[in-house]
Formats: structure tokens, C-alpha cells, sequence
């Protein structure tokens, strides 16, 4: 855990040391309040809850996770860092997981800089907080999800931008599998069993709940499923692209 621990800490001053987090942070926040007071109509819809500024999360973190994660093995790749990397006295797994853990504590920094719009509803009127805490932790786990999946994907390439498309194909994959859209195609053939595990992949079926303030103990452990399958995925990517 030590080893983990000082890759996080390299990687996420890493982050700071380029304009990279500073620009994310800034277009996360910038893009939060549009879509909650113009989109989601904070202020019209008279209510002390912030539901418009959750329920645009899984769109924000569909294209900006992505783009964060991005370069984090392809550009190791690309420069041929990646085997001076390797040269060290860590393991692929310690790796990966420090890369995870730095992206996500800057994710974790970007939603606590939204603290004002809590403040805004608490000022406004009477919230539960307790909701508002369990949604702001259901959005961490879903930008947990949406990272491991794009850091894999990242691995499969050495183009930052062929990385990006990718991770934003499989996220929206898992966005919508449980829209009607999806679903649909599905019902005709498939049955009802194979039909209800397609909609339970889903992040917005799943975040839905969380938005609300409903932690349940199965949509905890999905997302750490998600987390953990995909970060294993990127570690086996990971050590064959350095056999190779």
C-alpha cells in the first residue's frame, strides 16, 4: 500500500504540475452550474433539493472522465515511459491503482469545489442534508465507474484521442443500456431475465436511486464491481502491452 500510495501522490501532482486538472475542475464547474440554474431550472422549480444538479452528472462525466483519463497509460506509451516505469520496484497492479486513485481524488476535489450550490439550496431553504450527502457519494462511485473504464481503455492505445472515443462509446453504452431505446431492441427476442440484467448495468438506473439518497448496499457494490473488473482489465492490457 505504501508503493500505491506514493504513485498516487506523484500522479496526482502530476496532474497539477499541467494545466490538465485546472482546466477540468474549471470546465466541471462552469458546465455544473449552467446545467443546474439554466438547464435544470434550480430556482423556478421552487423546490430545496439539488435533483437538477445531480441528474446531469452521468452526462457530465461521459465526456469530461474521458477526457481526464485520456493520457494516463497512452501518453506513458506514446513518450516510452511506460518501460522506465516498469523498471521500478512496483507492480502493474500498484500502478494501476495509484493512476485510479489520483484520477479519482481529482474528481472527488472537482465535486467538492460544488459546495456553493449546496450552500445556494441551504440558503434558500430547508434541504436534507443527508440526501444531498448520499447523492454527492453515489457521484463519486459513478465517476469511479466512468474512470476505470476510460484508464482501460487508455491502455488499449498509444493515441490519446482514439482512447477518448473509445471510453466515451463504452460509458454511454453503459448510460443507456436501460433506456427504452436500448431495451426495446431486446424485447422482442430476448426474454424477461435477459431483458432485466441488460436495464441493471445501467449507471443512470443505478444513480437514480443514489440521487435521491438511497445508498443501497446493491448499487454500492456494482459500482465497485465495475471498478474492479475494469481495473483488473487494465492491468492484463497493461502487462501484455509490456511483454509485447
Amino acid at each position: 500500500m505504501n508503493a500505491v500510495f506514493l504513485i498516487t501522490r506523484r500522479e496526482f501532482a502530476a496532474f497539477f504540475a499541467t494545466p490538465i486538472a485546472y482546466v477540468f475542475i474549471a470546465i466541471f464547474l462552469m458546465l455544473s452550474g449552467i446545467f443546474t440554474f439554466f438547464m435544470g431550472e434550480l430556482y423556478e422549480r421552487g423546490q430545496a433539493d439539488l435533483q437538477p444538479f445531480f441528474n446531469f452528472h452521468p452526462w457530465l462525466y461521459l465526456f469530461l472522465v474521458p477526457a481526464i483519463a485520456m493520457r494516463g497509460w497512452a501518453e506513458e506509451r506514446r513518450s516510452g515511459t511506460i518501460e522506465l516505469l516498469m523498471t521500478l520496484p512496483v507492480t502493474v497492479t500498484q500502478t494501476v491503482l495509484g493512476k485510479f486513485f489520483a484520477a479519482w481524488l481529482v474528481l472527488l476535489l472537482a465535486l467538492a469545489l460544488t459546495f456553493p450550490i449546496w450552500l445556494t439550496v441551504n440558503y434558500l431553504g430547508h434541504p436534507d442534508n443527508g440526501i444531498v450527502l448520499a447523492a454527492y457519494i453515489g457521484s463519486w462511485l459513478m465517476a469511479g465507474a466512468f474512470l476505470a473504464i476510460s484508464l482501460c481503455m487508455s491502455a488499449l492505445t498509444k493515441n490519446q484521442v482514439i482512447a477518448f472515443v473509445l471510453a466515451i462509446v463504452v460509458c454511454f453504452l453503459f448510460v443507456v443500456s436501460g433506456s427504452d431505446i436500448v431495451l426495446d431492441a431486446f424485447t422482442q427476442w430476448a426474454g424477461n431475465a435477459t431483458v432485466d440484467t441488460i436495464a441493471s448495468f445501467s449507471f443512470l438506473e443505478r444513480f437514480s436511486a443514489m440521487a435521491k439518497g438511497v445508498l443501497a448496499l446493491n448499487d454500492f457494490i456494482y459500482f465497485m464491481l465495475v471498478i474492479g473488473l475494469w481495473l483488473y482489465a487494465c492491468q492484463i492490457i497493461v502487462e501484455q502491452k509490456k511483454a509485447a
